[in-house]
């Protein structure tokens, strides 16, 4: 089965958006004197233009040019005022690929640009489990990745493998997620859980879907099925501080998450999953009762 992707269309492309703005232009693409002297060692105004140019894409986004690159007309402007060239030989360059090809594969070698490994690939599923303890969205564990990498002068490698590390990162967050959701829990407190996705013998509903109903209206017969429903919360009787055992924002995404579903699905999870999802849900939904 395909392995699902975790960033859309809109955020791959903003991942690896160019910057337009002149001062962003100039902090991201001002060359250093040793930079200088490599490119002008390039015979001809396209080649020069180009190598910067490649240059230039390797430090950020941190990929080289490629065909479908489309280079803003302002890095172009800027490039050709620190090199004295006409941006107008741009097309000269732009056309021939092999060239391209050839300037990429030799500034990945160039000094201060690092190629991306193994270990970089290790190092980049750390540091983004950690970050997954607090957020498992695609974009922000992606963006995280990339300024690491960027901050150590790496090439970025395809977006397919920045997805890959995102998406092996999260796998270990979860299971200590779910670890820290159920390691506190004794059998009565899980008995007491699995009981929620039964029915209730006075209806057709399962006792957690008649739990996260809400009443109608403010009169008398709802107040008092409002009150039930904090008490048969409350008798749950969860370790006290279980949810200060994760960070607030997976909380809530696995309690938003265990809500959408059905209790039938939930009854297929794993152990670990089912009963920490279980846990988020009945802590919100205790906090909601409340308000």
């Amino acid at each position: 089965m395909p392995r699902r992707s975790i960033l859309s269309a809109a955020e791959r492309e903003s991942l690896l958006a160019l910057p337009d703005a002149a001062d962003e232009v100039i902090r991201q693409y001002t060359f250093s004197e040793s930079d200088l002297a490599m490119i002008r060692q390039r015979r001809g105004a396209a080649n020069r233009l180009g190598v910067a140019a490649q240059l230039c894409l390797l430090r950020f986004p941190g990929q080289g040019l490629s065909a479908e690159t489309d280079v803003p007309a302002a890095l172009l402007h800027w490039i050709g005022r620190e090199l004295g060239i006409d941006p107008a030989c741009w097309p000269d360059y732009a056309a021939r690929e092999e060239t391209r090809r050839e300037h990429l594969i030799e500034l990945r070698t160039y000094p201060g640009m690092e190629p991306f490994g193994l270990a970089d690939y290790r190092k980049s599923v750390h540091s983004a489990t950690e970050l997954a303890l607090q957020s498992d969205k695609g974009i922000v564990l992606a963006g995280s990745v990339l300024d690491a990498l960027r901050r150590r002068h790496v090439v970025i490698p395809a977006l397919d493998v920045i997805e890959r590390i995102c998406a092996e990162a999260i796998t270990p967050a979860n299971r200590r997620i779910y670890a820290a959701l159920t390691d506190a829990l004794s059998a009565d407190h899980r008995r007491r859980l699995d009981d929620l996705l039964k029915r209730r013998e006075e209806g057709k509903s399962t006792r957690l879907a008649w739990l996260r109903q809400s009443p109608v209206k403010p009169n008398s017969r709802h107040m008092l099925e409002h009150i039930e429903r904090l008490k048969a919360w409350q008798a749950l009787d969860l370790p006290a501080g279980i949810e200060r055992q994760i960070h607030q924002n997976r909380l809530l995404r696995i309690a938003r998450e265990g809500g959408q579903m059905t209790p039938a699905d939930l009854a297929k999870f794993e152990p670990h999953r089912r009963y920490a999802t279980l846990v988020a849900v009945a802590v919100e939904s205790t906090a909601t009762v409340y308000r």
